[in-house]
């Protein structure tokens, strides 16, 4: 069965949101150091696999996967730091910014069409956003610019995947980003190492094999859709990371952040809907013409 772009986001999101978890469940480890195996997992099996599938293993678009690696690395690092150091929800919710600067690049690198009232749909899901984070005191200004670098990182990152399609296999895009993100995290880390303890190893182990799946099934949603209907399912994850804090962390939200929450969900279901919408009529327009 080939599932459909916004399935296969939904699938990545929850999956992001297992590693957000075991990333703050290892608050002794600097979040380099965290990229740092997140990226050996993700390298032993992207090329395991790539060997075992007969799949070129450095592609043809090396300038676009390079970046994308890149971008990628400075997100995840910049994201994994907030993550350590502020509520779940808080650093989630910051991180939700990424689909508003996805679509921003997207227009300037993809020339894709956004519609004018998918703005009023992703200005509801901002101003969720800033309901949730703007009434938490725990977060100061700099994780919040932090947070904001981060997000930039990942719309840049999302837009180069778009860029190079279904021209590279998904395996491959994913490859790129432990290939660039090793040696710079190896060299940062080795001048501040910290030997993980216990059960720290099985963690970082597991943070390695929960985004290597969640980063194969996102790649292929941005490589199946356009940028800005994949982009925003991104947002469906702050329920993930409301039920952890609480149950995992046990951290508490307010009334208004819980109204934040749902005015996230309504720009999100609105804004696929619409797009759906649009695409529907869209190829009954050019069926008639053709007719």
């Amino acid at each position: 069965m080939k599932l459909q772009g916004v399935t296969l986001m939904l699938l990545a999101t929850f999956f992001f949101a297992l590693m957000n978890v075991l990333v703050k469940l290892v608050p002794g480890i600097p979040s380099v150091e965290v990229v740092f195996f997140r990226s050996v997992v993700s390298f032993v099996l992207s090329i395991g696999i790539l060997w075992w599938r007969r799949i070129p293993i450095f592609g043809t678009n090396r300038k676009l996967l390079l970046l994308r690696g890149a971008s990628g690395a400075i997100a995840l690092i910049l994201y994994f730091y907030t993550l350590q150091r502020i509520p779940l929800a808080s650093a989630v919710t910051i991180q939700f910014l990424s689909p508003i600067f996805t679509t921003i690049i997207g227009i300037i690198m993809l020339r894709e069409k956004v519609y004018p009232l998918q703005w009023l749909f992703f200005g509801l899901a901002f101003i969720g956003v800033i309901l949730v984070q703007g009434f938490d005191t725990r977060v100061s200004f700099e994780f919040l610019v932090i947070g904001i670098i981060a997000a930039i990182f990942a719309g840049l990152a999302y837009n180069f995947i778009r860029k190079i399609q279904t021209r590279e296999h998904p395996l491959v895009i994913v490859f790129y980003f432990p290939l660039v993100t090793l040696p710079i995290t190896g060299g940062i880390s080795a001048f501040d190492w910290v030997t993980p303890q216990g059960n720290e190893w099985g963690l970082l182990l597991l943070i390695g094999i929960v985004v290597q799946i969640a980063q194969y099934l996102m790649t292929m949603a941005y490589q199946k859709d356009e940028v800005s209907k994949i982009a925003s399912i991104k947002y469906t994850s702050i329920v993930y990371a409301l039920l952890f804090g609480w149950i995992v962390f046990d951290e508490n939200y307010t009334f208004i952040t819980y109204s934040g929450m749902g005015l996230v969900l309504l720009g999100v279901i609105l804004n696929v809907l619409y797009k759906q919408k649009k695409e529907r009529e869209k190829k009954l327009f050019l069926r008639d013409k053709k007719e």
